[in-house]
């Protein structure tokens, strides 16, 4: 990419897309493109075909997606298909149409079997069945991927795709329902801090482990990745390394101060027992994360506390 290139963030409000838009402009990128959902409809063919047509991108970051935790995956299942599957396509499909040079798809780690060997190597992608809770969304991103290799296999497409581990940091998403694990544990222990409350109610064991990256990390390594990958197959991006969910609680709690008690609900799902990332691929190219998972929380915190609250 050369500083005046047109660059494309899809999803630019997001937690990824403005981490992505954030490390650009760090780096002197001048020409970046973006657009609101009101703006444009990604679900909407027309509408990104003619800014496609209109604005014709060089490079594409692909970030845009409905997302959510547990709860959400479980509850809009529909939505989480339909409108990832929407998405998607109508910017891959653009993108070929009208040259775009280069895109990135970004995926998700759950594209994985619930029950694939650990660390999670790239090549485990269609080995078993998915977790049950987020299987719509999952299947969604896989379509995304397929579509970055059939356009490359059949129009010679330089399209590639990432699979990040689960992220968190600035603009992140804090809903009291639809937030994942990290920023729910986040807005919770506040809250009960700020409300005096006795204990903090976790969801199941606090057993399954989970690897979180800092999203800013996550772009540095997209535009590493833009830049020096331009094979088929999809790229793992994470730390490697993993925490119990009860650890990460505790991990929580002492960050935000909170001196009251952690219980833990076993009716409620635990999702996949582990998920961490093999990420050889990843450092073999010659990158890896610079956050400790500490300081990114502190950070994450603090962004919480200057953005969200009343």
């Amino acid at each position: 990419m050369h500083k005046d290139s047109k660059i494309y963030i899809a999803g630019h409000r997001g937690m990824v897309g403005g981490a992505i838009k954030r490390a650009l402009v760090k780096r002197g990128f001048k020409n970046i493109l973006v657009r609101n959902s009101k703006e444009l409809d990604l679900r909407n063919q027309a509408a990104v075909h003619q800014f496609f047509a209109e604005e014709k991108p060089d490079y594409v970051f692909l970030a845009a997606a409905k997302v959510g935790g547990i709860l959400a995956n479980n509850t809009y299942r529909a939505e989480f298909l339909y409108d990832n599957l929407m998405i998607e396509s109508n910017i891959i499909h653009a993108s070929w149409q009208q040259g775009v040079r280069k895109v990135m798809f970004l995926g998700s780690s759950c594209i994985y079997p619930k029950m694939a060997p650990q660390p999670l190597r790239e090549e485990y992608l269609l080995t078993g069945p998915l977790e049950p809770t987020n299987e719509p969304y999952a299947i969604a991103k896989i379509a995304g991927i397929k579509l970055c290799e059939a356009y490359r296999d059949q129009y010679g497409c330089n399209f590639i795709s990432v699979m990040p581990t689960n992220l968190y940091g600035y603009g992140d998403n804090y809903h009291p329902e639809n937030s994942h694990v990290l920023p729910a544990l986040i807005r919770r222990f506040h809250e009960a801090k700020e409300q005096q409350l006795p204990e903090v109610v976790v969801w199941g064991t606090g057993t399954p482990r989970r690897e979180f990256l800092f999203a800013d990390d996550l772009a540095d390594a997209c535009l590493f990745l833009m830049e020096h990958y331009h094979e088929k197959e999809l790229v793992n991006i994470g730390t490697g390394e993993d925490i119990p969910i009860g650890e990460l609680a505790r991990l929580v709690r002492n960050i935000v101060g909170y001196e009251g008690h952690i219980s833990f609900d076993t009716s409620k799902p635990d999702g996949t027992p582990r998920k961490l990332m093999n990420v050889r691929k990843l450092h073999d190219l010659g990158w890896k994360h610079s956050t400790p998972l500490k300081q990114g929380i502190e950070a994450a915190y603090q962004d919480f506390k200057q953005n969200y609250l009343e």
